[in-house]
C-alpha cells in the first residue's frame, strides 16, 4: 500500500485553544481512570515508551526532559525525529500524544501532567498520507518499529490506522520482532468520524493491545472510536488536551488521545513490575479493566474501562501467552501459501512454527482395487468381508444342519 493508505486516528472535530492554568483541571481522566492513585506506587521513571507519529516536539515546556532519543523514518523529517511533519494539525498530533503519555506540566497545576509523568520517550517520526519519494508509509512503520525496539523502547504507541483489516508482509517481521524482544505494542482503534468504520492496522494485528475511545460518561464514542473484535480496553477519546508544538494547547478527540493513555499504564505497570513479561502486563491491563455490562469481552469496549492504578497494584494471575493473540501462529495459518515448505540451506531458525506435512486425499476404493487389493484394502475391506462371510457360512450351515435333524426325527416318529 501507499502512503495514502495509513491515516493518524485523530477526530474530524477542529481542535480548540486552551490556556495553561485550564488545562490540569481538563484532566479528567488522572482521577478517574485511576492514574493519581497508580502514582502512589510508580509514575513510569525509567521505562522508555517510543511514538511513531509526526514527530515529538521535545522543546516545548511540557515535555521539558521527556524526549531522551529520536530518529526520522520518512527522509524528509529532522534526525532527531523532533520536527513536526505534515500540514496544520497533522503536524501537532505527535506532540499531542506524547504530552498525554510523558507530559510534565509546565508548574505544579499547569500544562499538561501526562499519565506517565516519569516515563520517557522517543520519538520515530513519519510522514503519512503523502507519497514520499520512495519511502511508503508501510515501510516507514516497519521501520520505526525496528529502531524503537533496537533503541530500547519497552512500550510502542501507534495512533495511526491503515484503514484496512490486513497489513503488509514487512509488518510481519517488523512487529514479530517487537514482540520478540518482550515489547508490548498500543495501537488506537480509528475512529468512525474520520471515515474508519471498523478496526484497521495495526489494531487487528494479533498480539497489539488495541484500544477503543469513550466519552467523559465512559459510553463508546461515536465519532471518536471504532468497533472490532480484536480491541482489548477503552479509554478516554473525547474533550482531551495537548502541548503544541512551539507552545500553546488544544483540545481534541480521537483514539489517537485514548491510546496514548493506555500506553502510559502500560508503562506504570512496567516500571512498577519490571520483571514481568509482556503478556503478562497485557494481561494486567485487560483483566483489571472495568467492565461496562454484556458479553466481555466486547467489540465496543474490549474487556472495558481502564483502571490503571487496578493494573499496577491488583493480584493478577500469571499467563504464558499474550491474551491478545499469537502474530507468530497467525503468519503460519495465513501466509503458509507465501512460505517455502523447507528453509533455505544455512538459513537460521525463525521462531515460526515447521510448516505442516501436506495432506494428500485418500485414495478411492475402487472394483478393481477389490480384487488385486494393497494392504489398506485388505485390512480394511478384505478382512472385515472375509469374517462376515465366514460367520454368515457358519450360520447357514447349522440351519440347513438343524433342518435334517428335524426331518430325521420326524421319520422316526
Amino acid at each position: 500500500m501507499t502512503a495514502l493508505a495509513t491515516a493518524f486516528a485523530v477526530g474530524l472535530a477542529p481542535a480548540t485553544v486552551a490556556h495553561a492554568d485550564q488545562v490540569r483541571d481538563m484532566e479528567y481522566w488522572l482521577n478517574d481512570y485511576g492514574f493519581t492513585k497508580a502514582w502512589q506506587t510508580t509514575k513510569g521513571a525509567g521505562v522508555k515508551v517510543a511514538v511513531i507519529d509526526t514527530g515529538v516536539d521535545g522543546s516545548v515546556p511540557d515535555l521539558a526532559g521527556a524526549v531522551v532519543g529520536g530518529a526520522d523514518v520518512s527522509g524528509v523529517g529532522a534526525a532527531n525525529g523532533q520536527k513536526p511533519l505534515g500540514a496544520g494539525e497533522a503536524a501537532d498530533h505527535g506532540t499531542w500524544v506524547a504530552s498525554l503519555l510523558a507530559g510534565r506540566g509546565t508548574g505544579a497545576d499547569s500544562g499538561v501532567l501526562g499519565a506517565a509523568p516519569q516515563a520517557s520517550i522517543l520519538t520515530a517520526s513519519v510522514a503519512l498520507g503523502t507519497s514520499i519519494g520512495a519511502v511508503s508509509s508501510d515501510d516507514q512503520v516497519a521501520e520505526a518499529v525496528r529502531w524503537a525496539v533496537d533503541n530500547g523502547a519497552s512500550v510502542i504507541n501507534m495512533s495511526l490506522t491503515r484503514n484496512t483489516l490486513d497489513w503488509p508482509t514487512s509488518w510481519d517481521d517488523a512487529f514479530q520482532y517487537a514482540f520478540s524482544h518482550d515489547v508490548v505494542v498500543v495501537a488506537a482503534a480509528g475512529n468512525r468520524g474520520s471515515g474508519t468504520t471498523e478496526v484497521g492496522a495495526p489494531a487487528t494485528i494479533p498480539g497489539v493491545l488495541t484500544v477503543a475511545g469513550v466519552d467523559r460518561a465512559g459510553q463508546a464514542s461515536f465519532d471518536a472510536s471504532s468497533q472490532g473484535i480484536t480491541i482489548g480496553v477503552s479509554a478516554p477519546s473525547e474533550q482531551l488536551v495537548g502541548a503544541n508544538p512551539g507552545g500553546g494547547y488544544v483540545q481534541w478527540a480521537g483514539t489517537s488521545g485514548a491510546a496514548p493513555l493506555v500506553s502510559a499504564a502500560v508503562a506504570l505497570v512496567r516500571a512498577a513490575h519490571p520483571d514481568l513479561k509482556a503478556p503478562d502486563v497485557i494481561n494486567r491491563i485487560i483483566t483489571t479493566a472495568r467492565p461496562t455490562g454484556g458479553t466481555v469481552p466486547s467489540p465496543v469496549y474490549g474487556y472495558g474501562l481502564l483502571d490503571a492504578a487496578a493494573a499496577v497494584t491488583a493480584t493478577v494471575p500469571h499467563v504464558s501467552a499474550n491474551p491478545m493473540g499469537d502474530l507468530t501462529q497467525w503468519i503460519h495459518i495465513h501466509r503458509r501459501a507465501d512460505t517455502p515448505a523447507t528453509a533455505a540451506p544455512g538459513a537460521g531458525d525463525s521462531g515460526a512454527a515447521p510448516a505442516p506435512k501436506a495432506l494428500t486425499p485418500e485414495r478411492p476404493v475402487t472394483w478393481r482395487a477389490f480384487f488385486w487389493p494393497q494392504w489398506s484394502v485388505l485390512t480394511t475391506l478384505w478382512l472385515p468381508f472375509s469374517l462376515i462371510s465366514g460367520f454368515v457360512a457358519l450360520l447357514a450351515l447349522g440351519a440347513v444342519g438343524a433342518c435334517l435333524h428335524f426331518r430325521r426325527a420326524a421319520r422316526r416318529g
